[in-house]
């Protein structure tokens, strides 16, 4: 230890053991802003004071919580050790500049934001059952409810309980419709809280070291959540998804289990994406393509199989996938937040391998190109409109990205892009799959 250092520790360290011993009920810590990190006093380990202060200047604060564990030694030559926070203290997590970030994003209630599992989320809140809702990621459903609409619409066989285009009533219409609306609200529920919150939940679990990092604040890296609680929320959601899957088919009478295969196939790949040994989100490729089948293809076919009365054609399949290549890009997005943690634990996500400029234009052409592809292919199948209009949709979303994703640094403006574009890409998908069923 240098003198200036034991100078620091000597001038430090006495006022700070007063201060604690008068509060005996709380521990003093310094929390590093910026990485989300507290500083526990109660080691002889590690960095002095001014080595502390010199890697978390000028965010550095001293702060008391009854909940903190960490107490002062006596001694004034003991030094202070830098570590994750624990699941006492996640509660007092501070987060830097949130105050700037909420007033660009969605939702600025934090608590709001903990429940969809959106980032910048409250820290308070220790009800179970809302930690476990956090985990599931709910804001990530959405997306899959819509495109189960989109697989419903395709089969050209969903009814409406009630005709807003006709001024005719009749009850076994409404019967039917009232019943197609019971299964599509199943496939959603199959496809958003049972498949995509294993999914999410499954994830967390295997990248909490990745987001001690990235995301401190998450129930599991935090503590909130325990190893138990994490396998029985994962088995719940297994079972339960499988049963749903097969009540499904039994209702749809398939004479092959349409729905449950592509659950278990969901499931599976959800599983070989996140745990070893293949891990599929070590390779870019590999898992921006996984994610994308299971957002886009997945539960389109799992609301075209719940309607469609009759063996589906290769379009019903080839469809889907092809916008799936558009999941691509929004996979991307994802990783841009993640590159310092990818980048730690050896994950060859796509910005990682490329750098930030060319993985921006991978997310364009990504984007883009399926959707002329399947405006071409709607225009040779006799439906020039319905082509116009995707070619129509595509030219604001090359404008939100050229302005907030290549002229802008994308970790800026990764929420603003995602919220101009993905409603005209789930459009675009919707008018397509409209435009299929109507074509039937």
């Amino acid at each position: 230890m240098t003198p200036k250092q034991k100078l620091i520790n000597a001038a430090l360290l006495p006022c700070l053991i007063k201060w604690t011993l008068s509060r005996p009920e709380c521990a003093a810590y310094c929390f590093n802003y910026s990485r989300g990190t507290a500083v526990s006093c109660n080691t002889r380990n590690g960095p002095s004071p001014f080595e502390v202060m010199k890697y978390t200047r000028p965010k550095l604060v001293m702060n008391a919580h009854p909940l903190f564990e960490g107490k002062f030694s006596k001694k004034l030559g003991d030094e202070i050790t830098a570590r994750p926070m624990s699941s006492s203290s996640s509660s007092a997590i501070v987060k830097h500049d949130s105050k700037k970030k909420l007033r660009k994003e969605p939702f600025r209630d934090t608590k709001t934001r903990q429940i969809l599992g959106l980032k910048n989320p409250s820290v308070d809140e220790i009800e179970k059952w809302k930690i476990r809702l956090q985990v599931m990621k709910p804001v990530s459903w959405i997306p899959l409810s819509l495109i189960v609409m989109c697989g419903a619409a395709a089969s050209g066989n969903y009814h409406w309980i009630w005709q807003p285009w006709s001024n005719d009533f009749h009850v076994q219409e409404a019967i039917i419709g009232l019943e197609d609306t019971m299964k599509g609200l199943a496939a959603i529920l199959l496809s958003g809280p049972f498949s995509e919150g294993f999914a999410q939940t499954i994830n967390d679990w295997y990248d909490r070291d990745i987001d001690a990092i990235n995301e401190p604040y998450r129930p599991i890296p935090s503590g909130r959540i325990s190893h138990k609680e994490i396998i029985d929320q994962l088995r719940f959601l297994f079972t339960g998804g499988m049963t749903l899957a097969l009540g499904l088919d039994l209702w749809a009478n398939h004479d092959f289990y349409m729905i449950t295969a592509i659950a278990l196939l969901g499931y599976f790949i959800s599983f070989i994406y996140s745990a070893p040994p293949l891990k599929l989100k070590q390779n870019g490729w590999l898992g921006a393509l996984a994610i994308a089948i299971c957002y886009i293809s997945f539960p389109w076919w799992c609301g075209l199989g719940v309607f469609a009365n009759e063996e589906l054609r290769l379009s019903d399949w080839l469809l889907p996938m092809v916008y799936s290549i558009t999941g691509i890009g929004s996979a991307i997005m994802n990783d841009f937040k993640s590159v310092e943690g990818d980048t730690k634990f050896g994950l060859k996500s796509i910005p990682v391998m490329y750098g930030f400029n060319a993985a921006k234009y991978i997310v364009m052409l990504t984007q883009d190109l399926p959707q002329i592809a399947v405006a071409t292919y709607l225009y040779f199948i006799g439906e020039p409109i319905y082509s116009y209009i995707l070619l129509s949709l595509l030219v604001p979303q090359v404008y939100f990205q050229k302005t907030l994703l290549i002229d802008e640094d994308p970790l800026k403006n990764d929420i603003t892009y995602v919220t101009f574009t993905a409603p005209l890409i789930t459009l675009a998908i919707l008018l397509s799959a409209v435009c299929v069923g109507n074509h039937v």
